[in-house]
């Protein structure tokens, strides 16, 4: 669903109605209820807002959504697969929050993860690079209806960091990432992208479409962009995100056609 709303809602200034977003994932073998019960999931964490026009029901983005989506496009495009430009600094978080605080720890996690942040031992948590954590956990403010977060600082530490001896930072990599995992996360996209044809069972551009980004969203959000000097030299997300921008652009056309078919909107 974020995959489908970054490319056909995010900048504009629409809501799409309810029943195209139904058909359009109906490609994808998705249920009618599975989308309703994502897209009201959706409205109750702040995501995506109701229009009504008559007796049908369009959805929107929300602010909040649609930063959420602006962050997902710049770690596509702009960030790239592969970090050649460390500087040698870590941004390091640590934290420990009390029981009453489990789900807010629970998001903290979470969102450590999405920033880049491999966990080094119990309760810290380090990045390559310099790291915006302000605004990192200021997005838990929309997670927590309760507004469990607004003292979260009091409970979080956080300092940037160089290695020292006897520690060195192919160490520091070595300890808080797998890179073996991530590694095979690539391998893996390419084993189902790098074909000629990717993926012909699918219906058409439209479906394809929505999987690749769905798929490589999914690998940039779990690859902590570590530096490029302490990785492979054949480290497959070179080869990985070269398949996917050439399939991006392979697909963007058509599907873009077949979307303006399919998409009821509305102005707003």
């Amino acid at each position: 669903m974020f995959s489908f709303l970054g490319i056909y809602a995010l900048d504009r200034r629409t809501a799409i109605y309810s029943g195209s977003v139904i058909d359009v994932f109906a490609r994808l073998g998705v249920s009618e209820e599975a989308v309703r019960s994502t897209l009201a999931r959706m409205v109750k964490r702040n995501l995506l807002e109701r229009h009504r026009r008559g007796r049908k029901m369009y959805f929107a983005l929300t602010p909040h959504a649609a930063e959420v989506l602006e962050d997902g496009r710049r770690r596509v495009w702009e960030t790239g697969a592969v970090n050649r430009d460390w500087d040698g600094t870590w941004t390091v978080v640590g934290f420990s929050l009390p029981d009453s605080r489990r789900s807010t720890r629970h998001d903290l996690r979470s969102r450590l993860v999405w920033g880049g942040f491999g966990l080094l031992q119990s309760g810290l948590w380090i990045a390559p690079g310099t790291k915006d954590v302000t605004e990192l956990l200021a997005s838990l403010d929309h997670a927590s209806p309760d507004n469990a977060s607004l003292d979260l600082a009091d409970h979080v530490t956080v300092l940037t960091a160089r290695a020292f001896k006897p520690t060195e930072a192919a160490d520091l990599v070595r300890k808080a990432f797998d890179i073996e995992q991530i590694a095979a996360r690539y391998r893996a996209f390419l084993t189902r992208w790098d074909a000629s044809p990717p993926l012909p069972e699918e219906p058409d551009d439209l479906a394809r479409q929505l999987l690749l980004h769905t798929d490589w969203l999914q690998l940039v959000r779990q690859d902590p962009h570590l530096p490029a000097e302490h990785l492979p030299g054949d480290w497959p997300a070179i080869r990985a995100e070269q398949v996917f921008q050439t399939l991006a652009r392979d697909y963007q056309q058509r599907a873009a056609e077949t979307a303006a078919a399919v998409l009821d909107t509305l102005a707003l």
